[in-house]
């Protein structure tokens, strides 16, 4: 397990500690989950990769190391430089796929936050973000996804959502095509915010109160872990948590 690490990022305006998880789950055979836990750099991901041993773990690598090559100059990142390397790592994809004739693709979500604590959030697909503060959970990210449409135009509720025969269905996701739309969504962090990015290996089986333990940042990335297991386990389930201030 990778222990939660304090870090001030580049600009020394931002003091928070964050921890990343994966895990295989109890049914899949490999992980296609991958996390990009960067704090010195205010820099965060994580891609759930589609395709099984056609390279779903290949995508979410390719996402990752788009990532990294982000703060590979030792630079702070930024909005937009986060929305160009999530199309890059598409791009790579797309060809890897086109030459291989295969149908590998990923979901990512990925947080940059800026040393004045403002966090751009960006995300394709149904991996999500949260936001925890002052005992409320609200989630930032909008599923593109088959039943969310159905809930979005009123024909399936939230609940029925979870067991639906077509739940694990994405409308969109990297590797499909060229041209991606990457959704954002911007918020100012305060002191004891938490920010939590994960696959839907945990937000399927993911309750608010999950969220509102008391304890670390290591803890509760474990308790969060090991719900999921004990509730679904059917996917892989991958998160990463941001704890400001």
């Amino acid at each position: 397990m990778m222990p939660a690490v304090a870090s001030r990022v580049a600009g020394g305006a931002f003091m928070g500690q964050s921890v990343a998880r994966s895990h295989v789950g109890r049914v899949r055979a490999i992980n296609e989950d991958r996390v990009f836990d960067c704090p010195d750099h205010g820099l965060w991901g994580v891609a759930d990769g589609m395709g099984g041993h056609a390279g779903g773990d290949i995508a979410a690598q390719t996402i990752v190391t788009a990532l990294r090559a982000m703060v590979a100059g030792g630079d702070a990142p930024d909005a937009p430089a986060l929305i160009g390397a999530i199309h890059a790592a598409n791009a790579a994809i797309v060809a890897r796929n086109g030459a291989l004739g295969s149908d590998a693709g990923s979901t990512v979500v990925a947080a940059q936050i800026a040393p004045d604590a403002t966090a751009t959030i960006a995300w394709v697909g149904d991996s999500r973000a949260y936001l925890v503060r002052g005992g409320a959970v609200r989630q930032l990210t909008h599923d593109h996804s088959f039943v969310q449409d159905l809930i979005d135009a009123g024909l399936l509720s939230v609940e029925a959502a979870v067991r639906h025969p077509r739940a694990n269905v994405v409308t969109r996701a990297l590797g499909v095509a060229l041209a991606l739309d990457v959704a954002t969504v911007v918020v100012k962090l305060l002191p004891g915010d938490l920010l939590l990015l994960c696959s839907d290996g945990l937000s399927r089986s993911l309750h608010d109160g999950d969220l509102l333990a008391a304890g670390s940042l290591d803890a509760l990335a474990d308790t969060l872990i090991a719900n999921a297991l004990a509730r679904d386990g059917s996917d892989n389930t991958s998160l990463v948590a941001i704890r400001y201030g």
